[in-house]
């Protein structure tokens, strides 16, 4: 598999390998793109839950996204966790000076074991300053209803929660639609011009530890070979569904999801 173009992740380190930096990487690789990094954050954390959170400097965060773009200059860029707001103003300085216009943003917030992962101070600046630069965001339910202030109980609220989220300066909106009670997931992909509902088959299992950070970095990498936005959330969801399908049932609790899932491999390796 040759390499198609290169990407920037910015996000947090998962010490379980399911979901973060180690998840982003991986979905990379799989999807034939090649990797750089800013590590936000160390986490200590496994398929149960997260036991701690230690954030990287926020200067060393700069440091890493400005000194890797200027001698590898990223096709686009995808954000996970950026959990304070010392974080976000340097993120969005050195944004001034790499000039990327191809932003993935996922707003983590809460962990798949309900710990939280951001302060409220980065979630105001988020939305006062970095919505603007950033090209599409992917919110949850949880994390859209955090956003917007609103109740979230229906597809026609989630499309009117992502119209909301518009008014902030985004340009495009994919809410994520996993929790909502249906026999089906629907995500929605909203824009000025049209809304697209992604339908799903609900697959029943509790492995979907790093389901959000790998759909984010799936549409990223698929957007920085030059494919259009709305086709890049298709090809991503498709991809994580088959993911999530194909899951290794590793751990005691929410385990990881199968990033493997569309590489095969050559008789020679076998």
């Amino acid at each position: 598999m040759k390499i198609r173009s290169k990407i920037l992740i910015i996000a947090g380190s998962d010490s379980s390998g399911g979901a973060g930096i180690q998840a982003d990487i991986k979905t990379a690789t799989c999807l034939g793109i090649y990797a750089m990094t800013a590590v936000t954050a160390v986490t200590v954390q496994n398929t149960t839950g997260v036991k701690s959170v230690v954030s990287i400097p926020a200067n060393e965060i700069y440091n890493q996204i400005v000194y890797s773009s200027k001698d590898v200059k990223p096709n686009a860029i995808k954000i996970g966790m950026l959990h304070s707001k010392q974080i976000i103003n340097k993120v969005l300085k050195a944004f001034n000076e790499i000039k990327i216009k191809k932003i993935i943003l996922d707003p983590v917030m809460v962990a798949k074991g309900g710990s939280k992962l951001t302060s409220d101070q980065a979630i105001t600046l988020m939305k006062q300053k970095l919505f603007k630069k950033v090209t599409l965001i992917t919110p949850n339910i949880p994390e859209a209803e955090i956003l917007s202030g609103l109740k979230i109980n229906s597809k026609e609220d989630m499309i009117f929660a992502a119209n909301k989220l518009m008014k902030l300066g985004i340009p495009n909106v994919l809410i994520k639609g996993g929790h909502l009670r249906s026999k089906k997931v629907y995500d929605i992909f909203v824009n000025k011009k049209e809304i697209k509902i992604f339908s799903s088959k609900r697959i029943n299992t509790k492995n979907t530890h790093g389901t959000g950070c790998t759909l984010s970095t799936a549409i990223a990498s698929f957007f920085s070979c030059g494919k259009p936005l709305k086709k890049c959330c298709e090809l991503g969801i498709k991809y994580v569904n088959s993911a999530i399908l194909t899951n290794p049932k590793i751990g005691k609790g929410h385990g990881p999801i199968n990033h493997l899932n569309s590489i095969e491999l050559l008789k020679k390796y076998k």
